[in-house]
């Protein structure tokens, strides 16, 4: 959209074309003399062989002004994707081919590129489908950077009597936002954006999976060299890099992301107070505390594990820590309760240092004699309770061990035990799909250590020293391979270490001479952790007006402000990108029940926006019911009114529109939901959860949830719907 320059800007332009002029005729001057003279009239200096020539960004008006335009007599073939939105930003900052569903004009004079991640946005917000009462009261209180205006609401009359836009869920095409035909609160979006995109999130609706969305945005694959590109067969070799183990340690986010997987985590991995309180108070609703018999390793805070480095030995791959490796056996009891029966520990050398067989506390239904190798011969004069193997647990393992196993947490949790330090080969070769699949263990030794394991006939089973010895192999040839080895990160890398790589263009530079770009995460929490490691730059945030505050400070750099935004260069980072959350929150889709350390700001992000808590205080519990019409009602009850709805899409709105208005000129802004509702998804995942889990133990006309057909078909049509978002591309 054309913005006319500030008139201090086209003072300052007039003046320069009359030096330029003078300059004509008078000698050249020194390096140093046309470095004082540079001003901050968006005028650059680009090297030459001969001479330093001064670049300017292009007016608005100007036929060479950048622009991202999509064509109506375009023929798009497939639905634009998510990871297209993120070729897009790799085209305008890095060499990649240019998109074939929209024309980028002019594409050298794009200097920054900013992309927001908001989750709750979808197009039944603009179409009307989705009621916004505008009877909300706007939030006085809440203000932007600039004071952006907030329109006032409009009436439910108003509201219903007006043409809204139309939009075909089955079009490939984008539609262009009119503001009249718009929800009063959404008007700011027809300011910003010429189209709304629909865009469709990575994943596979066969398996019922979907990629994350911060996944395919901050991952991209690694551009092939030239050797490469030559190669009839592409192949990206994995160059062997010795890594200790303690690399490899499985982290508490890692832990708490591991759905469907339940870890019970140790307190000391929960970096503050408040954390753990509610951690504890987590584990006391799910009956694992000490009253139910369960046990905590003797480590006070994390600092415990470490080795002084004068005792570790160099190029030691356990990095001075004692190892352990694991498996367990159970069997099946009542109500379809598995308890343990065997457990056998090996160390580092191979060496056993338990095996042990385990008296059920509860009676044996089924031993699966063809899985765990267990017989009711076996058991027969077992004396050795779990209290005595957790007795003897706590005794060889100190603050400096290392559990390891694969899906260790089933172990874990069999022993009723935890403890902050483990590796789990699950975690260090995961399955190709990628989560929540995982390989088995038989997979993992066959592909990686050529050998079979599990292959007991008859009553033999499986052996457990056998398994732990397994994964203890597994383990040393990854500290051998490297971090890249057995996964698919060998052909992916953070877009963050990618742009780090790449040069700005000469019309792009600042100072004349070679310059990376910068790239920056702006997120709520501690982005620091996960994908927020590899930015340059990174600010963590407590609500969407300090994301919107941060994008502004990241893009423009230090000079526009009074304080001194750590890290970021004088002329600001080249690519930003960031989530907004409180719409999410108050959608109900932002599900943190499984994390204590985000669950306070969920709660926040609820109360920013006027809306309590009453219903989401347990929403993985919800999902969990066992009678599907009261799971579908649950989820009913936790959408908030259309009053709140309208609250909180006009503050997301508002934050945009500050964001917008700050950005420099030419750059690109690009807006997008992720993923579309995930309600009837996650309660038709429960639902066939509960149906499987009630088919093994109860007879057909006594399972609670049905699970037919039309179930299956339904299933499928709300991932095709989680799966469905939108978009907003522009220039400004």
């Amino acid at each position: 959209m054309d913005h006319p320059p500030e008139a201090a800007t086209v003072q300052a332009g007039q003046k320069r074309k009359i030096e330029e002029l003078a300059e004509d005729d008078a000698p050249a001057q020194s390096d140093q003399q046309r470095s004082a003279d540079e001003g901050q009239d968006g005028w650059q200096v680009a090297q030459s062989k001969s001479s330093k020539k001064r670049k300017k960004v292009p007016k608005s008006e100007s036929h060479k002004y950048p622009s991202i335009k999509h064509s109506p007599n375009a023929r798009l073939q497939s639905t634009v994707k998510l990871s297209d939105l993120q070729r897009l930003a790799l085209y305008i900052l890095d060499e990649v081919p240019a998109p074939n569903w929209v024309a980028v004009e002019n594409v050298k004079h794009i200097r920054k590129v900013v992309a927001v991640m908001v989750p709750g946005l979808e197009a039944g917000l603009f179409t009307g489908d989705i009621a916004l009462d505008a009877g909300a009261q706007q939030d006085e209180a809440h203000t932007t950077g600039d004071q952006a205006e907030r329109a006032q609401p409009e009436t439910v009359a108003q509201h219903s009597s007006k043409q809204h836009l139309s939009i075909s869920p089955d079009e490939y095409y984008p539609v262009r936002l009119e503001s009249e035909k718009l929800p009063e609160p959404l008007k700011a979006f027809a300011d910003m954006f010429p189209h709304i995109w629909p865009i469709k999130a990575s994943g596979d609706e066969k398996y019922g999976k979907v990629q994350s969305p911060l996944e395919t945005m901050l991952n991209t694959p690694l551009p092939k060299s030239k050797d490469q590109k030559n190669e009839k067969k592409e192949t990206t070799k994995v160059q062997n890099v010795r890594t200790p183990i303690t690399k490899y340690l499985v982290t508490l986010d890692e832990m708490l992301e591991d759905v469907p997987m339940e870890w019970t985590i140790h307190p000391a991995m929960y970096p503050t107070a408040e954390e753990k309180e509610i951690a504890l108070s987590k584990r006391e609703l799910d009956g694992h505390t000490a009253a139910e018999g369960w046990v905590d390793t003797r480590v006070e805070k994390m600092e415990d594990g470490d080795v002084p480095d004068k005792d570790i030995q160099q190029g030691s791959l356990t990095a001075g820590r004692k190892i352990l490796s694991m498996d367990c056996e159970m069997c099946r009891a009542a109500n379809n309760k598995y308890v343990l029966t065997r457990v056998s520990v090996v160390n580092w050398d191979g060496n056993v240092a338990m095996d042990e067989l385990v008296k059920p506390d509860e009676p044996i239904e089924d031993y699966l004699t063809q899985f765990s190798g267990i017989t009711e011969e076996m058991l027969r004069n077992v004396t050795t309770t779990l209290p005595d193997i957790q007795k003897r647990l706590l005794e060889i393992v100190t603050p400096q061990t290392i559990l390891m196993g694969h899906s260790l947490n089933s172990d874990l949790n069999a022993l009723k035990i935890t403890h902050p330090f483990v590796v789990d080969t699950a975690f260090l070769y995961p399955h190709p799909r990628g989560a929540p699949l995982k390989s088995s263990l038989k997979w993992l030794t066959q592909k990686y250590l050529s050998r079979s394991i599990q292959q007991g006939h008859g009553s033999s089973g499986h052996d457990s020293v056998e398994d732990a010895r397994a994964v203890l192999d597994l383990v040393k040839l990854k500290c051998e391979k490297g971090p890249k080895w057995g996964t698919s990160d060998a052909n992916v890398e953070s877009i963050f270490k990618r742009l780090a790589r790449c040069v700005r263009t000469k019309t792009q530079s600042v100072t004349g001479a070679e310059e990376h770009r910068v790239g920056a995460l702006v997120d709520w929490g501690d982005p620091r952790r996960g994908y927020g490691s590899s930015a340059q730059v990174v600010f963590g945030c407590e609500t969407d007006h300090d994301v919107a505050k941060n994008v502004v400070k990241a893009v423009n750099g230090p000079d526009r402000f009074d304080d001194d935004p750590p890290g970021v260069p004088v002329k600001g980072c080249d690519f930003v990108w960031a989530r907004m959350r409180e719409l999410e929150a108050v959608r109900g889709w932002w599900q943190a029940g499984k994390a204590p350390a985000v669950e306070p700001l969920r709660q926040r992000a609820m109360a920013n926006n006027g809306m309590t808590n009453e219903n989401g205080d347990d929403a993985e519990g919800k999902n969990k019911t066992s009678n599907g019409e009261t799971a579908e009602a649950e989820a009913e009850q936790q959408q908030p009114s259309a009053a709140v709805l309208a609250t909180a899409v006009s503050r997301t709105a508002a934050n945009l529109k500050h964001i917008y208005d700050n950005l420099p000129p030419c750059t690109a802004l690009i807006v997008y939901s992720g993923t579309g509702d995930p309600h009837d998804s996650n309660r038709l995942q429960a639902m066939k959860r509960q149906f499987r889990k009630e088919y093994q133990i109860k007879k057909w006309d006594e399972i609670d949830v049905k699970w037919t057909d039309t179930e299956d078909q339904a299933l499928r049509q709300a991932q095709k719907k989680l799966m469905r978002g939108c978009g907003f591309i522009t220039v400004k």
